[in-house]
């Protein structure tokens, strides 16, 4: 008999609404949005900033951190130890409406964040592109050679564009960014993010924007110039689909099954660091993946085009794009099927 307290958890939004964001959740998505500007909608999340509550079974109206405190390990797994020991869930996923430019910024790592953020975690992340208008770019990371003191020269001269690097863009491309590297989502732009569960942002320039008390925004220039990787290796943007045919899955982790079909659909690593690991899966109609949470991790389960079904025990959780859900540690077997031609994005902790 299964316990009612472990099911995969589906969450009400919460949305922000920062100066930089649109309506784009509606229209392109058919997402219910309230008047005004939505910048981001945080879909999975357990951050005291904007937690996020489930929607529905026995957790219903209890948000994340609640339903965290009472199955610790059952809902986050054991790879997730070093979060449970500070109380924190360990990842924290955004729906990104980039309307206008975002600030340039850059995220600490753990060590800087703990030591001047007052126990907040630094902030490793990726980006998956959703949407993107013809020509969008976005910023990451600074032209090669550059320096602490060119980049501040820069900044001080307002030519800090002649020091970043820009990069074209384009749909269900995936960018890694690791703390450290400045970046900026430009306009025009509609992204999924996966991230450590930190709210730790640094901003370097808002392209001299003001509030919506007609005050620019504060920046946080000392302590960006502390963080930022001058000369770092950065990891490549992956994009495209497979060929067709069934790919050479990467190695199974503890639980993991091979899928049941795959007909032309195929499975594609595209982030690992130590916080977490993203693949995207794409299912053809009415093919399945069948997994198996098991104890050493959680699993996120996003369609981010077309339709799925999450199965466990029976019971169907329906996820259109774009829908997440969050299958704790202790489920057990799941499946996932394909209502039409699906990709999902499938995230669960590395190991040690």
């Amino acid at each position: 008999m299964h316990e009612p307290k472990i099911y995969p958890l589906t969450f009400t939004p919460v949305l922000r609404d920062y100066i930089w964001g649109g309506r784009r959740l509606e229209t392109l998505y058919g997402r219910e949005l309230p008047a005004g500007i939505v910048a981001e909608s945080w879909e999975i999340s357990g951050h005291p900033v904007a937690s996020t509550a489930a929607d529905a079974g026995y957790w219903a109206g209890q948000a994340l951190p609640a339903i965290q405190a009472a199955l610790g390990e059952k809902l986050t797994g054991s790879r997730a130890a070093w979060a449970l020991a500070r109380a924190k869930f360990p990842l924290l996923v955004k729906l990104l409406d980039a309307n206008q430019d975002l600030s340039v910024q850059v995220h600490p790592d753990d060590a800087y964040a703990l030591a001047h953020e007052g126990g907040e975690l630094g902030k490793t992340e990726m980006w998956y592109v959703l949407h993107a208008d013809p020509g969008a770019e976005l910023i990451l990371g600074v032209r090669p050679g550059t320096t602490r003191e060119a980049f501040r020269a820069a900044l001080e001269a307002h030519r800090l564009e002649t020091v970043l690097q820009r990069v074209p863009i384009r749909p269900e491309q995936a960018i890694s960014i690791p703390a450290g590297t400045v970046h900026a989502l430009l306009a025009g732009t509609v992204m999924s993010e996966i991230q450590q569960n930190s709210d730790a942002t640094y901003r370097v320039d808002d392209w001299g924007r003001v509030g919506a008390d007609g005050k620019p925004r504060p920046l946080q220039v000392d302590k960006a110039l502390d963080v930022i990787d001058f000369d770092p290796p950065y990891p490549p943007i992956l994009g495209g689909k497979q060929p067709a045919g069934p790919p050479t899955p990467p190695t199974l982790g503890a639980g993991e099954q091979t899928p049941q079909s795959w007909g032309a659909g195929g499975r594609i690593e595209l982030v690992r660091n130590r916080y977490f690991v993203v693949e995207e899966v794409t299912l053809p109609a009415e093919a399945a993946f069948i997994g198996a949470c098991d104890g050493p991790t959680l699993e996120i389960w996003g369609c981010v085009a077309g339709q799925v079904v999450v199965e466990w025990a029976g019971k169907p959780v329906s996820l259109p794009a774009i829908r997440y859900a969050l299958l704790p540690a202790a489920l057990g077997e799941f499946c996932v099927t394909a209502q039409v031609l699906s990709t999902c994005l499938r995230v669960y902790l590395p190991e040690p």
